[in-house]
Parts: structure tokens; sequence; C-alpha cells
């Protein structure tokens, strides 16, 4: 029997991001509809292959049930097929994904959650990743949290997507360095009980939006950690949505920090220019470097006799940024409205912009 099963499908044809489904399988397709609901997706469901020109190449994503596999020999050859079965004995199986051109052959339920990320992926139209760069301080007090929020700041004001993320239970809070306490967004205790995959476009729409970027800051209640599966979820889903991530990273590495670590692209670490604080930083450096392949000095003053940016550099054995400059303006408490950088002029919103256009060359390049 060849036919379509239409699954609530909206005006106007082909839906972008729609997988599509091809196998006569009743309990295998039953499976796959759940996984697609799971990723929300709504695909497009065929018992045999779909007519000359149809959505088996407009498809992001095309799953054959094995039992469809033999129809779909003739199929034009594309990337994006994956052969779905479950009997993980059949040593037929890999034969059967060459003669139709699959990239992947999956098995149920093994597979379950690989295919979940998959569909996901091509239902939100996955690209490059967020460029996704830590900020972390040497010692207490060192300005870490100022940077973290003048470089998000500066991002956005550049046109990138922009999310900043607080890893820091104890920093007081980046809504707060924002002036937006109270504006309406999830906080990350909301978050605690995520596991698997989040998407990126209900999460962005979920958090805080001040001064044209996405905020995922703690609130002011008891929860001072979630699970490091939902931490590894979360951003994950950030660094999805492409643009820039700007992570605001505390000084201890445990196992939730240790998963923002490995998703980061490179880390600054903000070392005061003074001898106690080189000593001090040169231990938070040797605990993230562990988990962390790029991390990178930005050094502020004032300089003690006999540092410069580029000796404390050496001292740590890191890469220099440079020197992070310290304007009167940022003197005054947080939450006054006023961000760092948030004008685009001065010392400091320069040093961000140059870093940004720096880093995104880079990131191209790799």
């Amino acid at each position: 029997m060849t036919g379509t099963v239409t699954h609530d499908p909206p005006p106007g044809g082909n839906r972008p991001g729609a997988p599509l489904i091809v196998t006569e399988d009743t309990a295998l397709l039953d499976d796959l509809l759940r996984l697609c609901a799971a990723a929300g997706a709504t695909p497009e469901v065929h018992h045999g292959l779909p007519g000359p020109r149809g959505s088996w190449e407009a498809a992001p994503l095309v799953l054959v049930g094995d039992d469809a596999a033999r129809r779909a020999r003739g199929a034009p050859r594309r990337q994006g097929v994956v052969l779905v079965g479950r009997d993980q004995d059949d040593p037929g199986v890999w034969r059967r994904a060459v003669e139709i051109g699959a990239d992947h052959v999956l098995m149920l339920p093994d597979g379950e959650q690989w295919l979940v990320d998959r569909i996901a992926d091509v239902a939100e139209g996955v690209g490059r990743p967020a460029l996704t760069v830590g900020v972390i301080g040497g010692r207490g007090g060192a300005g870490a949290s100022t940077l973290a929020c003048a470089l998000a700041v500066t991002s956005a004001r550049e046109g990138l997507r922009t999310l900043l993320v607080d890893a820091d239970p104890l920093g007081g809070g980046l809504d707060v360095a924002l002036g937006g306490e109270t504006a309406k967004g999830l906080r990350w205790p909301a978050f605690a009980s995520s596991h698997g995959r989040v998407g990126g476009g209900a999460l962005e729409e979920s958090l805080p939006e001040l001064h044209s970027l996405r905020v995922l800051s703690w609130d002011r209640g008891d929860c001072l950690s979630v699970p490091p599966r939902a931490v590894r979820a979360v951003l994950a889903a950030a660094r999805r949505g492409g643009g820039a991530v700007v992570v605001d990273l505390p000084r201890r590495v445990d196992e939730g920090v240790a998963e923002v670590l490995a998703q980061l692209d490179l880390a600054l670490l903000v070392v005061p220019a003074e001898l106690r604080a080189v000593a001090a930083a040169g231990r938070v450096a040797s605990a993230v470097g562990m988990v962390l392949r790029d991390l990178r000095v930005a050094v502020r003053g004032p300089y003690a006799p006999g540092l410069d940016d580029h000796e404390v550099a050496r001292l740590l054995g890191l890469p220099l940024v440079g020197d992070v400059p310290v304007e009167p303006a940022l003197q005054r408490p947080y939450g006054t409205g006023r961000p760092p950088g948030v004008t685009g002029r001065g010392p400091l919103a320069r040093f961000c912009r140059e870093f940004w256009e720096r880093a995104l060359v880079e990131a191209r390049a790799a």
C-alpha cells in the first residue's frame, strides 16, 4: 500500500524543518511520532516514496523504517537519511542502509535521545553554534562580572543575537547588574528539572530581555545550584541559536561549572595587576585548564611596580587579550539601569568591540 498520512499540516505546503517519515510499520510510526513531538516537530508521513520532486528531496531529515527500505531503493541519493529499525542482531540492516544511501542506522529504543536531538536540530534550523565566551575572575573583586556584562551589551549593540548566562549563584545576579531585577522571565531555578534537550527558541523567549539581550540569572531564593544535566541541556540550547553567549563564571569548579567549561569556545581570566592576584589567578587557571582548552588573560590596572600586562600573562603562561580599561562611571552601584558598555563610548566599550572583532574572525576561520 502506498499513500500519505497527514498530521495537521499548516496551509501552504511543505513545512520548513519538518522531517519526513517513510514506513508502514504502525508500531514504529507511533514511536517516531512520539519522538518528533518530544523534539517539537510535526512530520510528514508517507507509507511509500513521495512523488517526483516531492518532500524526499525537500525534507531536512528523512526517517526510513527498515520495513520500507526496499521501496526506498530507487530514491535520489541525498544527505540526512536515517534508517530506523529495532532488530539489533540483523546484519542485513547495514546492507539496506547502503542501498538507500543512509547516513546513519538507528535502532530503537537505544537511539531515542540521539534521534530527538537530530529532529530538534532540523526543526530549529540549526546553523553555526554561538561563539561562547566565559569570563572568570583571577581573584574576588577582579571585575569579571563587569566585563561579562560589557561584552554581552556590546555584542547585542553590534547586532548579534546575545545571551548572558550567570553561572555564579553567589554573585548577586547579573539581572541586578543590568538594572532588571524585577524583569519578567525565568531564572535558573526554573530549569532545575531539565534533562535531555531544551528547545533553543523556547529558552530564549522565556528569559528576561534587557538592553537587547537575553539574561539567564539567579533569583533571590534559596536555590544555589541546578543539576549538571540541567546546566548541560540549558547551555547547549543557548548555543544552538547562534550569535554570542557570554557566561559569568565562578572561581570554583564543581560539576555544574565543568559542564559549562566543556561548552565554551574560550574564556577570559580577569587578573588585577598585583602579585597576590597573579598568584591566586594561577590556581584558578590550573583548575579551569583541566576542562577548558582555550584560556586567555585580560589584565586590569592599576599596575603594581614592575608589572605590566605582558608580564602578568608571562607569569601565568597564558595568551594575553589585553588591558581591561577601568572607567570611573563603573564605580557606581549596580542596579542603576546603566550597565557597563551600554553607551558604546569609552575605553571599555572599545575594548569589548575590538575583542569581538578578533574573536569572530577566529571563529569563522576555525
